[in-house]
């Protein structure tokens, strides 16, 4: 029967009341459930909202390093994660596995096979305690405990704290190959010398965006040193100097204190270590690549060039990226001494910066040099090669001289020695160079200076009288004279 009806129309059934207020409940018992729960997971698990994600990014997390999110662990799992990761360093040590403590030491460059010991390490937080109470891992709890630190502050992207953490368990490591009498572990020092230096940049950038000092990389520089000490003497050991001084080289170019990469080539020839033979073929090829780089700033083409074509002859096939980075310097060496590179290879990688480079000095278009410098000269400038390209200026000039003494030649040979200044100087106003008779008398000077022009000026006449046999000589893999 319908309930009575009441001034406010039908009156509500029981019934449907006591469902009401059970749904209440319900829902108001599942919500203390939920909530119970949330506040239980560590502060990482949580989503954050999009301005949280912002913010962490702007404090150092990388864009192009997204981490999955952590999914929810037991404290067993937790456990079981880290027992296994303590478990595999411990007996990558006692069966001299280099590959396996490789592969766990390397905390950037293989993060992605790290990440479940790192997630693990964000649930059980007692991970110190983990490797004190067990003495397979107590004997390596100087190493252990630091690297596990690094792992998780890794994974949550503060890059400074890591950088800390492994500097410490790479300093403890050290020690031990130290103490080790082989050099089964070499492996694991390059590890070490390349993860010091990406962990460092990671944390200069992060300690840039917030505002800081900038300084891990120089401290990663000092912690190469020690590295290099430790290898930079006699014994099979030596055989890993090569790789820990050609990071210490990405380091001090990054820096821009290139200067610092003389006392290492010095303590490397000193030594007595530098015998081509012993190393592998890619430090090689990285450490010719770097010197040959150190000889460009130099102005030692001759050097410059002879070890810039070890690397690129050297270089593995299949990397085109290396050879591209080599062929950027040394292309600018090889036209200061007078060779020029095919249109073909310039298109192949892509160094068509230098395309009119090389037009202006086949043509002696001294307009294109410019306007190639122009156009290209903060990519010129970072690759240090500007004041090198700057400078091919001269060979430009000789190149438009010798075109200017052909075409007298052609019309009367009898007077092709005789160069008139004043229709070199019609040629450069021709070119749109704004040139007097004094400068461009200054010119032929600097020219026959320079031995890029054979002959002597006469001033009263003003006339370059040119040498009948070669007067504009070919450099011939010579550099111009300074």
């Amino acid at each position: 029967m319908p309930g009575p009806v009441t001034a406010w129309g039908p009156s509500i059934p029981r019934w449907f009341t006591w469902l009401l207020r059970l749904l209440f409940l319900l829902v108001a018992f599942l919500i203390s459930v939920v909530t119970f729960f949330f506040r239980r997971l560590p502060v990482s698990h949580r989503s954050l909202p999009p301005s949280s994600s912002i913010r962490e990014r702007s404090l150092g997390q990388s864009r192009q390093e997204p981490f999955p999110a952590m999914a929810y662990l037991s404290m067993g799992e937790a456990h079981r994660r880290i027992t296994d990761y303590l478990s595999r360093f411990c007996d990558a040590v006692s069966s001299q596995d280099a590959a396996t403590l490789s592969a766990l030491l390397a905390i950037s460059s293989n993060f992605a096979s790290l990440q479940a010991p790192a997630d693990a390490l964000n649930v059980f937080q007692d991970s110190n305690q983990l490797v004190n109470q067990v003495e397979r891992y107590a004997q390596f709890a100087e190493i252990l405990s630091p690297l596990l630190r690094c792992l998780q502050s890794y994974r949550l992207g503060r890059y400074s704290d890591a950088y800390v953490a492994f500097e410490k368990a790479a300093n403890a490591f050290l020690q031990e190959f130290r103490n080790w009498e082989t050099a089964w572990a070499m492996e694991a020092v390059y590890i070490l010398a390349l993860e010091i230096r990406l962990l460092a940049e990671k944390a200069d950038r992060e300690l840039s965006s917030s505002g800081k000092n900038t300084e891990k990389l120089q401290g990663a520089g000092s912690f190469l040193m020690k590295i290099f000490g430790a290898l930079a003497g006699k014994g099979p050991k030596r055989v890993g100097a090569l790789y820990v001084a050609c990071q210490l080289f990405k380091v001090y170019f990054k820096l821009g204190t290139v200067h610092l990469c003389r006392s290492v080539i010095r303590s490397i020839e000193t030594a007595r270590l530098f015998d081509l033979d012993e190393f592998p073929v890619k430090d090689k090829v990285t450490y010719m690549y770097y010197t040959g780089r150190l000889e460009v700033y130099n102005e030692n083409f001759t050097v410059a060039d002879q070890k810039l074509t070890y690397a690129l002859m050297h270089c593995s096939p299949n990397k085109e990226a290396n050879k591209r980075m080599i062929l950027k310097y040394l292309i600018p060496v090889k036209l200061s001494i007078g060779i020029l590179p095919k249109q073909w290879l310039l298109e192949k990688y892509n160094l068509m910066e230098y395309n009119e480079v090389v037009k202006a000095l086949k043509t002696g278009d001294l307009r294109l040099l410019r306007r190639a410098l122009r156009e290209h000269e903060d990519r010129f400038l970072r690759s240090g090669v500007y004041l090198v390209l700057e400078k091919l200026e001269l060979q430009v000039y000789q190149r438009l001289m010798k075109k200017i003494y052909v075409l007298q030649k052609q019309k009367d040979p009898s007077k092709a020695h005789q160069l008139k200044i004043e229709t070199a100087v019609k040629a450069l106003n021709w070119l749109g160079m704004d040139m007097d008779m004094d400068e461009a008398e200054c010119i032929m000077a600097i020219l026959i200076f320079k031995n890029l022009t054979k002959g002597y000026i006469s001033h009263k006449n003003k006339v370059v009288v040119l040498s009948k046999q070669d007067p504009f000589p070919k450099l011939n893999g010579k550099p111009v004279s300074s």
